[in-house]
């Protein structure tokens, strides 16, 4: 055992010195399965911060975009920006949804409160042909859910509604799909 210690510790010092390196293995092909993405904001912006775990493991950004790629607040589509690559998820259904959760959104009223908590769920697609490096040809389905917590300025009318101005908010979107690569 200890010559084939070193016999292994010579070759590595020889690649070494004469600046060759015995060749990595290639990585395999990523084989897909369950996803889960937690992805959040503290404001009306474009830019989220986003967290992937399980069969893809990484974290970026979301930014909120067209499907044309312009930088957009719409959230039509979320290009998942993350360190290893890209892909885009279709978050319009989700968007709509949330639209129609944060309209029919009872606010607190109050001299201490003027807050409401909202939240939405839609299937949400992956947009085909859009991941890059190591995403190139993912595909899949996410199960996605919006929610959202804020405290806003009373109107000067003294009502609270979500036409107040923002003090703080919080939005959460996260979910689960199994996701799978094209060769």
């Amino acid at each position: 055992m200890r010559k084939k210690i070193v016999i292994a510790l010579g070759i590595a010092a020889a690649c070494t010195l004469t600046g060759t390196a015995a060749a990595a293995p290639s990585a395999p092909a990523h084989p897909g399965g369950t996803v889960h993405i937690i992805d959040y904001i503290d404001n009306d912006n474009a830019i989220t911060t986003a967290v992937v775990t399980g069969a893809v493991g990484d974290l970026g950004e979301g930014v909120s975009i067209n499907s044309d790629g312009t930088l957009s607040t719409e959230h039509t589509e979320l290009n998942m920006v993350l360190s290893q690559g890209t892909f885009r998820l279709n978050t319009a259904e989700l968007d709509k949804n949330f639209i129609a959760a944060a309209g029919s959104t009872p606010f607190q009223h109050g001299p201490k409160s003027c807050s409401g908590f909202m939240t939405a769920s839609a299937p949400v697609p992956i947009v085909a042909g859009s991941g890059t490096g190591a995403y190139r040809g993912i595909s899949g389905t996410f199960q996605l859910t919006m929610t959202a917590g804020e405290v806003d300025v009373p109107t000067t009318n003294n009502r609270c509604d979500i036409t107040g101005a923002l003090l703080s908010q919080v939005i959460v979107t996260e979910g689960t799909a199994t996701v799978s690569f094209a060769p």
